[in-house]
């Protein structure tokens, strides 16, 4: 492996630097968007019956905020109405969703990194090549009598040794590109479920007003 790496030249270390990064952003979203981290199971019941009756103490409220992504936004809801007693319905849902904008910015985190990675990978790869055949062409070609001279079979391995990049920049750019478009799908999911549950618990807080 190593031996194909120095073949392949100076081009392709940008391509082993981008498939490092591409590597640590595939396992820290696969951690970071964990169900659990995000919308867990259960969690609109747990803080609708932890204000059943009414507006919790802040310790409760940070500690959902502390919980997870929707947890952040309900406790939004349930901070403002604390503060703000007489807040409106508009009141309490722009902050719900100034915090999930807040929240689904976090979600996103380093996906924008990794379509770059899918994106700029095969170029590399063909930058890689078209430099490593010209290489290749200035050392084995000359002209004698306007022929070009040079061994055929040098020149067959030498362009192989140049496609390294372009097939690498290929392996490179295909598994970041689908799991760009995986933790994007990922990521719209949790988006619509925490819409549908801030919605619901927004008609929960109303009813603490009444």
């Amino acid at each position: 492996m190593f031996s194909i790496i120095q073949a392949a030249g100076w081009p392709i270390w940008p391509l082993i630097l981008c498939s490092i990064i591409a590597l640590a952003i595939v396992a820290e979203r696969f951690y970071s968007l964990k169900r659990a981290a995000v919308v867990p199971a259960g969690l609109l019941d747990d803080a609708q019956t932890a204000s059943s009756k009414s507006i919790p103490s802040t310790d409760v409220i940070d500690k959902l905020e502390q919980n997870s992504a929707l947890g952040e936004v309900l406790a939004s809801g349930l901070r403002t109405l604390k503060n703000k007693p007489n807040a409106s319905e508009e009141d309490l849902r722009q902050a719900m969703q100034n915090r999930g904008r807040l929240v689904v910015a976090k979600l996103n985190t380093f996906l924008q990194p990794l379509a770059t990675i899918a994106s700029a990978a095969p170029l590399l790869g063909l930058l890689g090549t078209v430099i490593g055949m010209i290489a290749i062409f200035a050392s084995q070609g000359s002209i004698d009598a306007g022929v070009i001279q040079g061994d055929p079979g040098k020149l067959a391995h030498g362009i192989s040794i140049a496609l390294y990049n372009t097939a690498f920049g290929l392996i490179v750019a295909i598994p970041a590109l689908i799991f760009w478009r995986y933790f994007r799908s990922r990521v719209d999911q949790y988006v619509l479920e925490m819409e549908v549950a801030s919605e619901s618990f927004l008609k929960h807080l109303k009813g603490l007003q009444q």
